[in-house]
């Protein structure tokens, strides 16, 4: 798992003082607004990455792989508690095709082991590595970047109603 970690103290502070103002809900509201947005070229790049994976196309029992595991993608504010930050993540699929957690198998490196349909032969089968985790830490900088940005923002609103 990639995390991308800007000062956690700094953006609780922040959304303590955002408490504190008189319009603090809607700057909250705008902070966390602005956080993921900040994440989404981060989510277009591993929505591309995922997409661009090899695939047999087979539709089997509805929508094709890729695209249910593409639902799930999201980008999250918090604001308080243990895990203040703006992150991106992947929901896990329950039991799609008999593929448990989907995003994380498709992601390992190692690869996931079934059984070849109508044999009792098991095979191990790899996905994109780290279709989800190369694509982060390849625009980690960027994406820093654009999450502090938009924490000085906020800063600088508060700072002007001073």
């Amino acid at each position: 798992m990639i995390e991308l970690s800007v000062d956690a103290q700094a953006l609780q502070a922040l959304g303590r003082r955002l408490r504190d103002e008189e319009d603090g809900k809607k700057l909250r509201r705008d902070l966390a607004k602005n956080l993921r947005a900040a994440l989404e070229p981060a989510k277009d790049e591993v929505r591309s990455a995922l997409m661009g994976m090899a695939t047999a196309g087979l539709e089997v029992d509805g929508a094709p792989l890729r695209t249910t595991v593409l639902k799930g993608l999201k980008a999250e504010a918090r604001l308080t508690g243990r895990k203040t930050g703006a992150r991106l993540k992947i929901k896990k699929t329950p039991e799609l095709r008999n593929f448990k957690n989907a995003p994380k198998r498709l992601n390992s490196k190692k690869g996931w082991r079934h059984r070849v349909f109508g044999q009792d032969v098991w095979v191990t089968q790899v996905g994109e590595r780290e279709y989800f985790d190369r694509t982060i830490r390849t625009g980690q900088g960027r994406y820093r970047a654009a999450v502090r940005a938009a924490m000085a923002e906020t800063a600088r609103r508060i700072t002007r109603k001073v």
